[in-house]
């Protein structure tokens, strides 16, 4: 139970009091912590739909960003700054990527993420998407993070390594099984995610050479935001 509290510490704004354990142990708990986070989206999601689709993507939104506190489009725009200024340029790259500061290729990707989520989910709720959907979407995100910071070195010492390089190389298999029956009874569609985390792993390895928070953060915003779009291609078709 302390992992879970130290994952709730790390990805979520949610009050954490008392000891919240080692790092190490939080891995373990990243897609628990991704099931209550789109716990909440989904509550707003329904809460805002009542009275209009937009407005339960609104409130989806604001329930998104303020429970995990921006943490991943932190680490989106961070990437995309690196991205976009390295010109494969390598030392480049990783001096941009440690820069707090955002730069016009952050904001750009940034806003352009919020957009999308906000009108994914109007048409989600307009299209009469399960909510179970936004329930499960943001742990299938947060599986891949896991899997990522086992499966790919570290860029530099710091949270990828840190957090998740430590738990049980069957953590992300049982994960996986759990999250596939899960999404086999309500949606499955949602299968398709694994694909998007191992495209994502294959971006970071091929052009990136690792991974680090910032990679971790920038993956789950993806794996999200196209996890969505699946599932809206599935209820349209």
């Amino acid at each position: 139970m302390r992992g879970f509290l130290h994952a709730l510490q790390l990805l979520t704004r949610l009050p954490v009091r008392g000891d919240a354990g080692r790092p190490e142990d939080a891995a373990a708990w990243f897609p628990a912590v991704g099931l209550l986070v789109g716990g909440l989206v989904a509550g707003a999601a329904w809460l805002g739909a009542l009275a209009d689709p937009w407005l339960g993507a609104l409130m989806a939104l604001l329930a998104w960003v303020w429970v995990t506190g921006g943490l991943h489009l932190d680490g989106l725009a961070d990437l995309a700054d690196a991205l976009g200024a390295a010109h494969r340029d390598r030392e480049r790259f990783l001096a941009v990527l440690a820069d707090p500061h955002l730069g016009a290729f952050g904001a750009m990707a940034m806003m352009m993420q919020l957009i999308a989520k906000l009108v994914l989910l109007m048409l989600a709720l307009k299209l009469g998407v399960s909510l179970w959907v936004l329930v499960l979407v943001p742990a299938w995100a947060r599986l891949g993070a896991l899997w990522w910071a086992r499966s790919l070195p570290a860029l530099k010492p710091g949270l990828g390594q840190r957090y998740a390089g430590r738990s049980g190389a069957w953590l992300p298999w049982a994960w996986l099984a759990v999250l596939a029956a899960a999404s086999l009874a309500v949606a499955p569609v949602l299968l398709a995610a694994s694909l998007v985390i191992l495209a994502w792993r294959g971006f970071l390895k091929a052009r990136v050479g690792g991974m680090n928070g910032d990679c971790l953060g920038a993956g789950i915003e993806v794996v999200e935001t196209l996890a969505l779009l699946l599932s809206l291609a599935c209820a349209a078709a």
